[in-house]
C-alpha cells in the first residue's frame, strides 16, 4: 500500500490498483491525479476537511463510488454520502475500513463539538481526524499524526502518538503552521514515535510512504 500525504488533512491510499481517498479539504487547491477511486472517507464537518467542489468533482468522476462521513457532513453534502458511527466498518474495493472515536477535540468551551470519525485502514494505517481517538487493540503499523490546529496541543499530540504506539508516523493536519512551527512539531511527534522503536517520516505535500 502506497499512503500520500497531500496539503493539510488530504491523504490518499493506493492499492491493487485501486485508490481510497480520505479529507480533500480546502487547502488542497486541486485533488491531483486520480484513478480507480474506490471510496471517499470523510472524518468531520470542518472545511479544512472538504469542500463541495471536491466532493462534487470526485462524484462526477466516479459515478456512485461510496463516501462515508458523519451525519452532519451528510447533510450539508451536495452528493449523497453514506453515515457512519464509530464501531462501524465497511469495505471500499479492496480495502476495508473501521471507525473509531465519535467527537472533534475541543477548540474552546464557547465552540459546540461535532462528531468526528478516525479511521482505520485493513488494520494497519489509522488515521484519527481532527481527535485523539485511540484504535484501543490495534497494531497500528502506519499513523497519520495531527499536527497543528486551533484545538492541537503539541504535548497532547505527542501523548496521542505515545498511546497508539506506530511502528511509522508521519505529521499531517499543518497547513496552518509556519516552516518552522511545521518543524518544531514534527521533531516533537518524531521523539515521540522513537519511544517505542518506530520511524517517523518528514513528509511534505505530495511525498508518499510503502508498507
Amino acid at each position: 500500500m502506497r499512503i500520500t500525504k497531500h496539503e493539510h488533512a488530504y491523504l490518499t491510499l493506493d492499492k491493487n490498483g485501486e485508490t481510497l481517498v480520505i479529507d480533500p479539504g480546502g487547502f488542497a487547491a486541486g485533488l491531483g491525479d486520480l484513478d480507480d477511486v474506490v471510496g471517499v472517507v470523510i472524518t468531520h464537518e470542518h472545511a479544512d476537511h472538504w469542500t463541495p467542489a471536491h466532493l462534487q468533482a470526485l462524484a462526477e468522476r466516479f459515478p456512485g463510488v461510496p463516501m462515508l462521513t458523519t451525519a452532519a457532513t451528510a447533510r450539508s453534502a451536495p452528493v449523497e454520502m453514506t453515515v457512519v458511527s464509530p464501531g462501524d466498518t465497511a469495505n471500499l474495493g479492496s480495502f476495508s475500513v473501521r471507525f473509531f472515536g465519535g467527537t472533534h477535540s475541543e477548540i474552546h468551551s464557547s465552540i459546540p463539538l461535532v462528531d468526528n470519525v478516525g479511521v482505520l485502514v485493513d488494520d494497519v494505517f489509522y488515521y484519527p481526524g481532527d481527535s485523539y481517538a485511540v484504535p484501543d487493540g490495534v497494531d497500528v503499523q502506519v499513523l497519520a499524526a495531527p499536527t497543528g490546529a486551533p484545538w492541537l496541543k503539541i504535548g497532547e499530540a505527542m501523548d496521542f502518538v505515545l498511546a497508539v504506539t506506530p511502528q511509522h508516523a508521519f505529521g499531517t493536519h499543518d497547513e496552518t503552521l509556519s516552516d518552522a512551527g511545521r518543524g518544531m512539531h514534527r521533531d516533537r511527534l518524531a521523539w515521540a514515535t522513537e519511544q517505542s522503536g518506530g520511524e517517523f517520516y518528514r513528509l511534505d505535500a505530495g511525498e508518499s510512504i510503502e508498507i
